[in-house]
């Protein structure tokens, strides 16, 4: 994997109490177009794609890029969590594994992309210890605010891009203990 040096991939799922973390499969195409295509997904990352061109650029079996974790309960996508070097699109997260999640809207309120997203970071932590993780975040998407501090992100500095105030923070995994 090249987006974060030697780690093999895709991983074995990963398992929760509710979830499973997994490569994406021909059965979530039709919830990653759903996803894609939300209204209210797309409220804070400058809008929804239009259905019509995500049914069809989008191939029978969604992308396996490394960093890509399908998150299913009960074998249906319900999001989709990435960690991945930055691909530039911020020169703060430059190089960095930066951390990104969407969830559908049928699944938000239960506390499963908190779940997914701390079984990825301990995934990250254990396949690259000691590394940092970043996340950006616009300010006024108060529901990503919320699980950033959750999951134990730091607020390093706020700025102005994309024509809104957004939120930069640092996760950093435990030391282990002696």
């Amino acid at each position: 994997m090249t987006e974060l040096g030697t780690v093999a991939w895709p991983p074995a799922p990963i398992r929760t109490v509710r979830l499973v973390l997994r490569a994406p499969e021909a059965r979530d195409r039709a919830a990653l177009i759903d996803l894609l295509a939300s209204p209210e997904v797309g409220a804070y990352l400058g809008g929804p794609q239009p259905r019509e061109e995500l049914e069809r650029a989008m191939p029978d079996t969604p992308s396996r890029r490394a960093g890509f974790f399908t998150v299913a309960r009960d074998g249906a996508m319900i999001g989709r969590i990435t960690l991945a070097r930055d691909t530039g699109h911020l020169p703060r997260a430059a190089g960095r594994a930066e951390l990104g999640y969407l969830f559908l809207p049928e699944a938000w309120g239960y506390g499963y992309a908190a779940e997914a997203c701390a079984a990825a970071l301990d995934w990250f932590a254990a396949a690259l210890p000691g590394e940092p993780v970043v996340l950006a975040t616009q300010t006024a998407n108060l529901r990503s605010m919320r699980l950033a501090a959750r999951l134990g992100f730091t607020e390093v500095e706020r700025f102005e891009a994309y024509g809104a105030e957004q939120w930069f923070g640092m996760w950093s995994p435990a030391a282990p203990s002696p």
